[in-house]
């Protein structure tokens, strides 16, 4: 029986630009005829990362149940084979040649060509793989000859043992890394040890219109002599302000079958994304603006057998409000008129809990398509915990 959750959120930012685009303009979209403020899922999944390392120092998470996104791979063995008391530029070697048996070949910064997003675990395995079989880790017939080449000599190498490539290649199964299990990775070189996503991120779309707004800035001198006046340095920063409508889903059966089947930290890791996607905001230009303002509506489904529903086409139509009215008040009545909706045609298939802020909704607000009201987030993501682990 496929377990899906599903998380639905309101998130009103005052003045900002959380997510900039190539010219340093805030993202944006044309949804449904008009200009949305938008920020990336990408920018977003970056963010609940982050929000991960957090869970780790507090000890929620160990340190091998994450993984890191670099290309200084053989750097990070080096640094575990260096605390075995090897030499470093030799492991830095070891290190190219133990992944180059797998295809994985540095580029000439001695880096690898492309980011890999290896879980900790997989680190230390290959660095521990490395330091017991240090002296059988050797090139390969065919890159000795290559080097022999561009040295003129006509030594040969002995090919790697084929118990050892497989030890390496054993590794590359995700290292029960959290991150790794919900966001999936690519290996180009190993297509196969790629993993699927537990986990899909929608771009954060404003449930209104918007436009480019600027601020023009100026600095001036600290020491400029009193009698000179004007600016030392001028410019303009665009910006906007938006209530986004963000969503979320979690493939629960994928996230355990990604970590091994391991439910208790598969768990875990549901806890961990849920939390951190309520409550992380993009850092762009936050020194500047500031915009620290929390979702005020969110909504939490737990369905099975059936296929993820975004309420987004709730805002195909842009809101528009009058004076003294809210756009998060407003956009959540559209929100629960779209699930409502949607019940009807397909069936509801799931249980749904949501939590507002009483000072815009009143204490008696009712969303009828997003189930029954919760009293704090807290409790909204228990319900959901036990919802899928019972």
């Amino acid at each position: 029986m496929k377990t899906i959750i599903e998380i639905h959120a309101l998130q009103n930012f005052a003045p900002s630009n959380l997510n900039r685009d190539d010219t340093g303009a805030p993202k944006d979209a044309l949804f449904g005829g008009t200009r949305r403020a938008r920020i990336s899922s990408q920018c977003i999944k970056r963010a609940v990362r982050q929000h991960f390392k957090h869970k780790m120092e507090e000890g929620f998470l160990g340190r091998n149940d994450l993984a890191v996104r670099t290309k200084r791979v053989y750097e990070a063995i080096a640094d575990l084979l260096e605390k075995k008391d090897r030499d470093r530029s030799k492991a830095l070697e070891k290190a190219k040649i133990a992944l180059s048996y797998i295809k994985l070949k540095p580029a000439e910064d001695g880096r690898t060509q492309y980011l890999l997003f290896i879980g900790r675990k997989e680190i230390g395995d290959l660095a521990e793989t490395i330091h017991e079989n240090w002296e059988s880790i050797v090139p390969t017939a065919e890159e000795s000859d290559k080097s022999n080449k561009r040295k003129g000599k006509k030594t040969v190498a002995n090919s790697a043992p084929e118990n050892l490539k497989e030890k390496v290649y054993s590794i590359f199964n995700g290292g029960k890394a959290v991150d790794v299990a919900l966001f999936g990775r690519m290996i180009a070189d190993m297509p196969e040890k790629n993993q699927n996503a537990a986990c899909q991120v929608a771009h954060a779309i404003s449930t209104h219109a918007v436009d480019r707004e600027f601020d023009f800035y100026t600095a001036v001198d600290d020491r400029k002599p009193e009698d000179n006046q004007g600016a030392d340095m001028m410019g303009t920063v665009e910006f906007n302000s938006a209530c986004f409508y963000r969503y979320a889903v979690v493939d629960w059966d994928k996230l355990v079958s990604n970590l091994q089947y391991d439910n208790e930290l598969a768990a875990k890791g549901l806890r961990a994304f849920i939390e951190g996607f309520i409550v992380v905001e993009p850092t762009g230009k936050q020194n500047t603006f500031a915009a620290h303002n929390p979702p005020e509506f969110l909504a939490v489904s737990v369905r099975r057998n059936t296929a993820p529903r975004s309420l987004a086409n709730a805002f195909e139509t842009a809101v528009r409000v009058k004076t003294g009215q809210s756009l998060i008040a407003e956009s959540a009545g559209r929100l629960s008129a779209k699930a409502t909706a949607l019940d009807k045609l397909y069936g509801a298939a799931g249980n749904s809990f949501f939590v507002a802020a009483e000072d815009l909704f009143g204490a008696k607000f009712q969303a009828d398509g997003l189930g029954q009201k919760l009293d704090s987030v807290k409790a909204l993501v228990e319900w959901a915990l036990s919802e899928v682990t019972s």
